[in-house]
């Protein structure tokens, strides 16, 4: 059970990037998938949010710029991120919650973290 993201890279104020994240190992279309990233000076902060049924959420000044979404039959969650900033620098995780047993005990599964560089 595993979530694998990738994407980040170094771009241009102004720029774009997409970030993927692939599940396996769970029922990847049954649970909500999140971004979060750890920027420098703020700490690790909620990006945005895909539940399983494509509802999104936004936190901050993702909205407007940042798209999520999910394509359940390849198990992957992507940020699509425009007009990047220098503040939007910094490690992007994926992170979902999942239960594992009938009593519901959950599960946190996170990313390994994709670096995003926003640099002239």
């Amino acid at each position: 059970v595993q979530l694998q993201a990738s994407g980040g890279g170094l771009v241009q104020p102004g720029g774009s990037l997409r970030l993927s994240c692939v599940a396996s190992g769970y029922a990847f279309k049954n649970f909500a998938m999140s971004w979060l990233r750890q920027t420098q000076g703020k700490g690790l902060e909620r990006v945005a949010d895909i539940m399983n049924d494509d509802k999104t959420a936004y936190v901050g000044s993702a909205k407007g710029r940042f798209a999520i979404s999910r394509d359940n039959a390849k198990n992957t969650v992507y940020l699509q991120m425009n007009d990047l900033k220098f503040e939007d620098t910094g490690v992007y995780y994926c992170h979902s919650s999942i239960v594992v047993n009938v009593e519901g005990s959950t599960v946190d599964l996170w990313g390994q973290g994709t670096r995003v560089t926003v640099s002239s």
